[in-house]
C-alpha cells in the first residue's frame, strides 16, 4: 500500500479509532494543549463546544510522523497525489472530529450509554501489555495523553460501537439486490473449486499413503478419514472442508495440485510446508453462461439459486451490513445539518504548512489522481455500496481468504486468519 493509500485510509478510519485504540500521538478530547505555533485557537465549534488548533495539529503530525512523511517534500508529494491542499487535509481532519462530538453529544438519543465497568475492562486489558504502571504512564506520555484522556476515547470508541449496532435491521432482502450482487460473485468466481483435505506430518508418510490406498481402493470413506486422521482438526470436523479455491488463498502446492483435479477426483501425496496433503475436489462452480451475437459468452445469472448458498449467505451479510452503514451516516449527517458547526479559516505558521503546488504534476495539480471531495467522502466513514464497488471488493476479500466460505472456514484451515502448521493455506 503506497503512502497515498495510507493517508486515505486512515482519515477514513477516524481520529477516535487511532488516538483509542494505537494510543497515537493525539489527545483528541478537545483539551488544550498548546500547538507548535504558540496558540490554541478553535479550529472549529460545534454547538459550542471548541475544537482546538492544537488537537488538530497534534493528530496530523502523529500522522505524518507514523507514515515516514515527517520531511516536507515526501510529505508535500503524498497531499499531491491525493489532490488535495494542506487546508483541505486539515479540513477532513476537522470533519472527524466533528463527527466525535456529534457522537459523543447524541448517543444518548438513540439510547446509547457507555457503562464505567465496561471501559474500565478495556483499560485494564491495555495495561496488561505494560510491565508496570510506570511503563503504562510512560506511553500514554508519550502519545500526549492522560489516562482519563485514554478513558473519554474509550467510551467514545463504544459509544460508536453501540450506535452502528443500533441500526441493524431485520428488513427482507430485495431479490433485486440479491441477484445483482450473485451477478458479481458468479463473474468473480466463474471456476472455483471446491476441495477437501486431509493433512498427515510430514514424518508420517506411511499412514498417508496406506490412508489414500484405502480412499481409492473404495474402502474407506474421505470425509470418515478426515475425521479420523487429519491433524487440521478445525477443517477435520466438516469431513476435511477447506472452502471454495477462488474465495480462499491456499499455499502453491495446495492450489496447484488442486487445479488439476476434476469433480470428486482425489490427489496424490502433496508436500507443502504444513505436511502431507491428501486432496478432493468436492465441487466446480461453472457459472451460467449466454453467448452473443458476436460469439462471445458471458457470465448471466437470472436466479440467486445458480450461486452456491455459502456465495448467498455472504451477500446477505454484505447487504445487510451495508444497510446499516448507510442508515448509521444519514443518522451523523442529519446531526450535523442540525448541529450549529462552524470551520474557522486555517492560520498562518501551522509546522504541517508546505505548498503543494511545488509537488503536483500536470496530471494531479488536475485533480485526476483524487479529488478533495472524494476523500472527504472517505474521511466520515461513509460507503456507497454500488454493485462495482462490491465487485472490486469482493474480489481483494478473496486474494486473502476472507470472503464467502473461507470465512466460514477461518478454523478450518482455509481462512487467512489463524494459519497454523495444521492447516493447508496461508495469506497471499
Amino acid at each position: 500500500m503506497n503512502k497515498l493509500h495510507i493517508m486515505r485510509t486512515v482519515c477514513a478510519v477516524g481520529v477516535s479509532a487511532a488516538c483509542a485504540w494505537g494510543l497515537a500521538g493525539c489527545s483528541g478530547t478537545g483539551a488544550a494543549s498548546g500547538d507548535s505555533n504558540g496558540s490554541d485557537s478553535a479550529a472549529a465549534t460545534v454547538d459550542g463546544v471548541e475544537i482546538s488548533e492544537s488537537d488538530v495539529t497534534a493528530y496530523v503530525e502523529s500522522l505524518r510522523s507514523s507514515y515516514s512523511l515527517t520531511d516536507e517534500e515526501s510529505w508535500g508529494k503524498s497531499l499531491a497525489q491525493q489532490g488535495l491542499s494542506v487546508a483541505e487535509f486539515r479540513e477532513q481532519v476537522i470533519d472527524a472530529f466533528v463527527t466525535r462530538e456529534i457522537i459523543r453529544s447524541h448517543a444518548a438519543d438513540r439510547g446509547i450509554t457507555v457503562e464505567s465497568s465496561e471501559v474500565d475492562s478495556y483499560i485494564q486489558q491495555t495495561k496488561s501489555n505494560y510491565d508496570d504502571d510506570e511503563k503504562w504512564q510512560a506511553a500514554l506520555q508519550q502519545a500526549g495523553m492522560t489516562e482519563d484522556d485514554y478513558r473519554k476515547e474509550i467510551e467514545l470508541q463504544l459509544m460508536d460501537k453501540y450506535l452502528q449496532e443500533s441500526f441493524a435491521t431485520d428488513e427482507a432482502l430485495s431479490e433485486s439486490d440479491q441477484l445483482q450482487y450473485a451477478q458479481m460473485y458468479a463473474s468473480a468466481y466463474d471456476g472455483a473449486k471446491r476441495s477437501s483435505h486431509i493433512l498427515f506430518s510430514s514424518e508420517d508418510e506411511a499412514t498417508a499413503q496406506d490412508v489414500l490406498n484405502r480412499i481409492n481402493a473404495g474402502e474407506l470413506d474421505f470425509a470418515e478419514a478426515a475425521k479420523e486422521y487429519s491433524q487440521d482438526t478445525g477443517s477435520a470436523e466438516n469431513g476435511g472442508d477447506v472452502g471454495w479455491d477462488k474465495t480462499s488463498s491456499f499455499v502453491e502446492e495446495y492450489q496447484t495440485a488442486l487445479d488439476s483435479l476434476a469433480k470428486d477426483q482425489v490427489s496424490g501425496l502433496v508436500t507443502s510446508t504444513y505436511g502431507l496433503h491428501i486432496i478432493k475436489c468436492t465441487d466446480v462452480y461453472n457459472a451460467p453462461k449466454t453467448t452473443g451475437e458476436d460469439g462471445a459468452e458471458t457470465v448471466e445469472i437470472t436466479s440467486i439459486d445458480q450461486i452456491p448458498s455459502e456465495w448467498l449467505d455472504k451477500i446477505n451479510e454484505s447487504l445487510k451490513s451495508q444497510k446499516q452503514t448507510e442508515a448509521y451516516q444519514q443518522w451523523l449527517e442529519e446531526q450535523r445539518e442540525a448541529s450549529n458547526v462552524q470551520i474557522n479559516e486555517m492560520p498562518d505558521g501551522l509546522p504541517y504548512y508546505v505548498d503543494v503546488t511545488k509537488y503536483q504534476t500536470e496530471e494531479e495539480g488536475s485533480g485526476t489522481d483524487a479529488s478533495a471531495d472524494d476523500a472527504a467522502a472517505g474521511a466520515d466513514g461513509s460507503t456507497d455500496g454500488t454493485a462495482d464497488e462490491a465487485a472490486a471488493e469482493g474480489e481483494g476479500e478473496g486474494d486473502q481468504g476472507g470472503t464467502g466460505d473461507a470465512e466460514a472456514a477461518d478454523g478450518s484451515g482455509a481462512g487467512a486468519e489463524g494459519a497454523s502448521s495444521e492447516q493447508p493455506a496461508e495469506a497471499a
